[in-house]
């Protein structure tokens, strides 16, 4: 990262252009890496995403800018925990551009996403990750990890079953 220009975390405007077109830069990156799956967005979600999230009251995302660039992302659902009667955030995308990891952009996203979640009201923040994604060891830093309820049931999953 620059001395001369800090780090800046702010919430993106789905309706602003240039914070669009981040969100959807910054998650076909992430898309492309072989931790989002090694391929890009389909045009066609890159030209709805920005407009579905717009349209979605509990989605926010994150972008982490030094000067103009936009160099990471969170992209975050409000949820619910009925355990615990209140609302959860998920981080739903972390991404960092390549050549820019390492330097403390992914945990000043984290604490924004803290910082964000607290402000909202939330219990909890969860999360997704590969087991052999890198940023893993950063998620265990900074508090996150698996969970049970009861050492004899076992550990949490995370599954899925596709639609489309």
């Amino acid at each position: 990262m620059s001395d001369t220009i800090a780090l800046a975390i702010g919430l993106a405007d789905y309706n602003d252009p240039r914070d669009a077109a981040d969100v959807v830069a910054l998650l076909d990156a992430y898309a492309r890496d072989p931790m989002g799956g090694g391929a890009p967005l389909a045009e066609t979600t890159k030209a709805r995403l920005a407009s579905d999230l717009a349209a979605n009251p509990q989605a926010f995302s994150l972008l982490a800018r030094i000067g103009a660039r936009a160099l990471g992302l969170a992209n975050c659902f409000m949820g619910y925990s009925t355990f615990a009667a209140a609302p959860l955030v998920n981080i739903h995308d972390l991404a960092v551009l390549p050549g820019h990891r390492g330097a403390g952009i992914g945990k000043a996203l984290l604490a924004a996403v803290e910082a964000e979640a607290l402000k909202r009201g939330a219990c909890k923040i969860t999360l997704e990750v590969l087991s052999g994604n890198p940023a893993r060891h950063l998620y265990a830093r900074e508090g996150y990890g698996d969970y049970q309820l009861d050492p004899a049931t076992g550990h949490a999953l995370f599954w899925q079953k596709r639609l489309k």
